[in-house]
C-alpha cells in the first residue's frame, strides 16, 4: 500500500520511559525513575514487559514511589494517551 501525497496519516507517538521522564521533569521539575513509572503502571493495569535486570536476593527492597509522584506520572500516561 502507497500512501497518498495529501494524506494526513501520521505514525502514533509512542510513550517511551525517557519521553514520560522528560514530561515529568519539564512540567513539575521533579525527576521520576522506570521503576516509579513502571509501579504506576502497574497499578493501572497496564502490561509491562519482561524484566530481564531481576535481583538476585532473596527480599530484595523495593522503594515504593510517593503519592506525589504517581500524580504526575499519571498526568504523563493521559497525556500520551496511555490512560
Amino acid at each position: 500500500m502507497e500512501p497518498d501525497e495529501e494524506s494526513n496519516y501520521t505514525p502514533e507517538e509512542k510513550a517511551t520511559y525517557q519521553k514520560i521522564k522528560d514530561y515529568v521533569k519539564d512540567k513539575y521539575g521533579v525527576n521520576v525513575s522506570s521503576l516509579y513509572i513502571a509501579q504506576v503502571k502497574r497499578m493501572c493495569g497496564l502490561d509491562l514487559g519482561e524484566n530481564y535486570n531481576k535481583s538476585k536476593k532473596e527480599n530484595p527492597v523495593v522503594v515504593q514511589c510517593p503519592q506525589e509522584k504517581v500524580e504526575y506520572i499519571k498526568d504523563a500516561l493521559t497525556h500520551f494517551g496511555v490512560i
